[in-house]
């Protein structure tokens, strides 16, 4: 197997990367930079457990290899998040709202929603619905999840157009 070099943008980081190009990303994170937010569920893609922010859009990292991901390549884990506002505001929110019963997939909930967010500051449950599509939540039946999702929407700034 080849090893590959690059250098990716990681949580606002630049960080050196090194290692086989077949390498989960989901593997390289927990275990080479200790960044154990993003969990295995299924280690197929399915369940969302370990989704990730790979240039903007939620990604399963269990199934991308770390030779797929270009220099420069911007990735933001569960760990980023909490430094950005609105990734706050929805684990507040989360909290707040009841949304967290076993938390083995609010990471990759949260992640998910933070994406959303970004491109659509004020959704509708329909469209947190469709943006939580990827991830799989076996104890709450995602009621309150969509409402925390909701209430950190409502606690973001309004988006002004510019003219």
């Amino acid at each position: 197997m080849s090893t590959i070099q690059r250098t990716w943008k990681l949580n606002g980081k630049k960080v050196s990367v090194r290692g086989p190009a077949g390498r989960r990303l989901l593997d390289y994170l927990r275990e080479d930079l200790d960044l154990i937010g993003a969990k295995e569920g299924c280690g197929e893609g399915e369940c969302g457990a370990c989704t990730v922010l790979i240039d903007n859009e939620p990604v399963a990292s269990c199934i991308v290899p770390i030779g797929q991901l270009a220099d420069g390549t911007e990735i933001l884990t569960i760990e980023g998040v909490e430094k950005k506002r609105a990734g706050r505001l929805l684990q507040r929110a989360f909290l707040e709202c009841g949304a967290v019963q076993c938390g083995f997939c609010i990471p990759g909930m949260i992640i998910s929603a933070y994406a959303l967010l970004m491109r659509n500051p004020r959704p509708t449950p329909r469209a947190i619905r469709a943006a939580l599509a990827g991830n799989l939540c076996r104890c709450t039946g995602y009621a309150k999840i969509i409402q925390a999702v909701t209430l950190a929407s409502s606690r973001l700034p309004v988006p002004t157009k510019r003219k």
